[in-house]
């Protein structure tokens, strides 16, 4: 049986990865299941929450000793579902930034061994971040810029540390490309026929 395509979307929250998985599932050919953040924090107890979703700055260590397990345990899914012929695209949004390192993408590249992962960086401005968060209203579950703090910490640490160390088979740019745009980009990749190396490096330094 032939190993189903994975793709994970690294980028900071609201930088469009959602919108992008979405338009993979609606448009690429073929069975393509959401393995992403969103969908793995509705299956973690709520006392453990955000659990994969924690944000840098290390500011929950009692929930860090979980995170590592999560991650593994997320990717181990991953990988089964691309053994038995499934495609994946999972949403992610990788950060070492805890309360010590944790050193997780390696290791979660390393379960991947083998498997076809284009590892695809989203990025965006963060003034479009910015603006994106604030759209959500009082009701959003988003840090919101302030007339005195326009650019949350959170928000700031997000876009310094979630591309290190920005090692990609593809970067895309979600304040310049549509969502669909986006996910025709991804498409265009696979089809170039060049083989990813992100993951393959990354599952070295692990190794190593």
């Amino acid at each position: 049986m032939e190993a189903g395509q994975i793709i994970i979307l690294n980028g900071a929250p609201r930088s469009g990865k959602s919108s992008i998985a979405a338009a993979i599932q609606e448009t690429f050919e073929g069975v393509w299941i959401n393995l992403g953040v969103d969908a793995y924090a509705l299956a973690t107890p709520p006392r453990l929450r955000p659990g994969i979703g924690l944000r840098p700055g290390g500011e929950r260590p009692d929930l860090e000793v979980f995170v590592s397990g999560l991650y593994a345990a997320l990717y181990d899914a991953i990988a089964a579902h691309s053994r038995l012929g499934l495609n994946v695209v999972a949403d992610v949004g990788h950060h070492d930034a805890y309360s010590r390192p944790l050193n997780i993408l390696p290791e979660c590249a390393r379960r991947l061994a083998g498997l076809p992962v284009l590892f695809v960086g989203v990025r965006c401005p963060i003034e479009e971040i910015l603006r994106r968060r604030a759209a959500g209203g009082a009701g959003t579950p988003y840090v919101i810029g302030t007339d005195d703090d326009p650019t949350p910490l959170p928000v700031r640490l997000w876009q310094e540390e979630v591309h290190k160390p920005g090692l990609y088979d593809l970067e895309i740019d979600t304040s310049l490309l549509s969502p669909h745009a986006c996910a025709e980009a991804i498409r265009d990749r696979l089809m170039a026929g060049a083989e990813p190396t992100a993951f393959p490096t990354l599952a070295r330094r692990s190794a190593s």
